[in-house]
């Protein structure tokens, strides 16, 4: 489970409470990994996929316009990185997904776990102290 923590904070309202959804989505995932009730997890596991695919293009989009307003000199630097982590997403082999579920949603999850806590605290960071 990966807990939001004030250290993850921009203090843009905005941005910080987008960053806490996705936060939800993957805690979501978490909770499917751990529940040992369902046998057949795959339309679930499709769904969270979906819908993290859907939110971050959206969260991307927002952020990439909340630089742009601020005439962050690093924008487009940044925007390889959310471009990066999009085709990320999109190469999910669903098959693989199916064939092995836990293990594959495993696999998702340690990545965007990852991926969340360096990027918002490592580059996103950096737009929100103004470097």
């Amino acid at each position: 489970m990966i807990q939001w923590k004030d250290s993850y904070r921009l203090g843009i309202e905005e941005i910080d409470k987008q960053h806490q959804k996705l936060f939800e989505i993957a805690n979501r995932a978490y909770d499917l990994l751990k529940n040992d009730m369902l046998v057949d997890k795959y339309d679930r596991i499709v769904s969270i996929i979906e819908e993290l695919r859907e939110y971050t293009i959206y969260h991307f989009g927002y952020e990439e316009k909340y630089m742009v307003s601020i005439n962050y000199k690093k924008l487009l630097s940044h925007k390889v990185v959310h471009d990066d982590f999009i085709a990320k997403i999109n190469e999910i082999d669903l098959d693989k997904v199916d064939e092995s579920q836990d293990q594959y949603l495993a696999e998702i999850l340690d990545f965007v776990v990852q991926w969340i806590e360096q990027h918002i605290l490592g580059t996103d960071k950096l737009y929100a102290s103004g470097n």
